[in-house]
């Protein structure tokens, strides 16, 4: 019989010899029922539906950071960000055991002969080379990075947003080019309505599929348990980082809620920001440009009107936690300086180096009455580790943008996160 692919390339592409018909690549070498279109579908699904919810979320996050003009992220409710960003890595990790189980279900297939029969089988071949790579990729530097572990000489941020782009874009070429199979996979046996639109070769094969499933030597419900399991043992050790009650469980989360100076987990030290001098020299000032400047000693801070809110520390790892925070309204000082309401300013660091040692706040966030500059947390004069003398923070924001040890804020460009 001649093959689709046999007639692009003017020639019948030959079978594996027969002496090479052995291992994985003999007839039957993968008995298991367990790998057909079927369980490979329905984990597809949850696959492709989460690595959606990943980029999604994961691009509000990178506007959040790297606003352009048309870019509004709003200062309230001051828990969206940490719910955002809590489900882009609890989906993320939640991926890695799905990941593996889709990629159990399908391996036979990388042995199957022709490699591709039809022009948009070979389309597909491509596309799950590109989607495999780029999924491992997004997940293993996602896990990485949220034990701050950088043994690759790239930017993660640059690297894992681009990269989320092209896994995308390989989703959907592999749904596409894949339809057929994937709507025999999801077909149900025993309604009409499941099987509405196959042909009747479909049909029967989705019956097969289903009839081969129940009796395999491994169960579909052991099967669809384990994948289960591992994935809700993945979600909670996530939810341990934001969840106080989930904390004992969570045995691999990087930052566990209630820990660290004050009861409130850092993520970056004064030691390792270089500020443990500069940060309580009595000459320190937080210089505040404007039309009327301010150079502004820790006491003058004090005698702003002093407010309290409170606010989470949400960061792009995945994790959150909520303090009360207390000091002067940034809208406060602004006035003070002369800015109108709303003005975009750009807050800076002490710190001499990384690459949030400077944040942009946009016109929701300076206009809020919940934006403070930070004198206290839970009633006590800030660690140094927490950003002493003074730090922004703000509703609704990530934590990394929550800058620490400020020493000067400036009016920054009017469409610049505005």
């Amino acid at each position: 019989m001649t093959r689709p692919l046999d007639k692009v390339l003017g020639a019948r592409l030959p079978d594996p010899p027969d002496a090479l018909r052995r291992g994985p690549l003999a007839d039957g070498a993968f008995p298991s029922p367990l790998h057909t279109e079927r369980r490979a579908s329905r984990v597809g699904v949850w696959l492709g539906s989460g690595f959606v919810v990943c980029f999604l979320t994961g691009l509000i996050s990178h506007l959040i950071q790297q606003p352009p003009s048309w870019f509004v992220w709003p200062a309230g409710p001051v828990w969206l960000y940490r719910v955002t960003q809590g489900t882009h890595v609890m989906v993320g990790l939640a991926l890695i055991p799905l990941l593996l189980v889709k990629l159990w279900t399908v391996y036979p297939k990388l042995f199957s002969w022709p490699p591709a029969a039809t022009p948009a089988k070979a389309v597909g071949r491509i596309s799950i080379l590109v989607l495999v790579g780029s999924a491992v990729f997004m997940l293993v530097t996602g896990l990485i990075n949220i034990s701050q572990w950088y043994p690759f000489g790239f930017s993660f941020k640059v690297a894992h947003y681009w990269t989320g782009w092209v896994a995308v874009g390989a989703v959907l070429t592999h749904v596409g080019s894949y339809a057929p199979q994937i709507r025999r996979g999801l077909a149900r046996r025993g309604t009409a309505a499941s099987v509405a639109g196959l042909s009747p070769a479909e049909v029967d094969a989705a019956y097969a599929t289903t009839d081969a499933e129940e009796t395999g030597a491994v169960s579909r419900r052991a099967f669809v348990t384990t994948a289960a399991v591992a994935t809700g043992a993945v979600a909670l050790t996530q939810w341990g980082q934001t969840i106080s009650p989930l904390a004992q469980v969570s045995v691999l989360a990087p930052r566990i809620p209630g820990v660290g100076p004050q009861g409130l987990p850092v993520n970056q030290t004064g030691i390792t920001a270089g500020v443990t001098e500069s940060a309580v020299d009595p000459a320190f000032r937080l210089v505040v440009e404007g039309p009327t400047p301010l150079s502004l000693s820790l006491a003058d801070l004090q005698a702003f009107p002093q407010h309290t809110e409170r606010l989470p520390i949400a960061c792009v790892e995945g994790w959150s936690a909520s303090a009360d925070w207390t000091g002067p309204r940034l809208r406060d000082v602004l006035d003070a300086a002369g800015h109108p309401r709303g003005t975009v300013v750009h807050v800076e660091s002490i710190q001499t180096g990384g690459s949030y040692r400077v944040s942009t706040v946009g016109r929701p966030h300076s206009a809020s009455d919940k934006t403070l500059l930070a004198l206290q947390l839970n009633g006590v004069e800030l660690d140094i580790d927490h950003g002493y003398p003074v730090r922004l923070i703000a509703p609704n924001r990530p934590g990394a943008m929550q800058t620490k040890w400020l020493g000067r804020i400036a009016p920054g460009a009017a469409g610049v996160g505005s």
